[in-house]
């Protein structure tokens, strides 16, 4: 952790947690043009690593968002994808697929198949998942007969896990962005991860990448959060100094 406080900084004086209603702070990176091309998308794809775990019992969200639309504009609501750092699962790990048929609704849970992976607490979104550190896996989302399927892919070990399908309509995948959500004080330790692997599949079989990326952070959320370009993709901060502003756009890295 001193490493990473070297090349990130501290995080100053700030408020103890956020102002947001349920106390959580969110990171963003809004994918660029992918969903405008002339086929429609029907998978997504990002990998996820995280670098430095979180050492608090508090509930840590990173997740791959899409939104699930037809040919006539008609929005079917929007689910995620994507790991925890949660105290209710065995050594706080689990993989999360789930999502609202109304965004602005939080009583309209979309419906989805029993997964395969036990879940401790028994919910039916938020599966055990025994992710590592320093592990890069890859988030999946794809049409399947049943609606669309959430899949995560060790990439270390090859282990390719169906998470469970959504029973939600729609065609294809608009408004795709990652993010982290962080349920946490603004002053426990800090915690990086990485993203990376950003590809739309569209139904031609062409592969479109985002060129570019728009960063927010709710002004209701911890200020001492970041998010840094490397060589490989995009690592989002927490307890850090923040050097990027809300409503930048960063190029996405040429990685091969």
């Amino acid at each position: 952790m001193g490493l990473l406080r070297r090349l990130f900084g501290g995080g100053g004086e700030v408020p103890e947690w956020p102002s947001s209603g349920n106390r959580s702070s969110a990171l963003h990176l809004w994918w660029h043009g992918v969903d405008a091309g002339a086929a429609p998308l029907v998978a997504a794809g990002a990998t996820l690593e995280v670098l430095q775990r979180p050492s608090v019992e508090r509930l840590y969200f990173w997740a791959l968002q899409a939104s699930f639309v037809d040919g006539r504009g008609t929005r079917h609501g929007a689910a995620h994808l994507g790991l925890q750092w949660n105290p209710n699962h065995p050594g706080n790990g689990a993989v999360n697929w789930g999502g609202y048929a109304d965004t602005g609704d939080v009583g309209s849970v979309l419906a989805g198949s029993t997964s395969t992976l036990p879940s401790t607490p028994d919910d039916p979104n938020t599966r055990d998942y025994g992710w590592r550190e320093s592990v890069a896996y890859r988030l999946r989302i794809e049409r399947s007969s049943a609606g669309w399927r959430g899949k995560i892919i060790d990439l270390m070990s090859g282990d390719d896990v169906v998470v469970r399908d959504l029973y939600v309509g729609g065609d294809r995948l608009a408004n795709l962005v990652v993010w982290s959500e962080v349920f946490a004080s603004c002053n426990d330790p800090t915690v990086v991860v990485r993203w990376s692997g950003f590809e739309g599949y569209g139904a031609d079989g062409s592969i479109i990448r985002p060129r570019s990326v728009g960063l927010t952070f709710p002004p209701d959320g911890c200020p001492n959060t970041d998010t840094v370009a490397d060589d490989v993709g995009f690592l989002q901060v927490t307890s850090t100094t923040r050097r990027a502003h809300d409503g930048d756009s960063l190029a996405v890295p040429r990685v091969g």
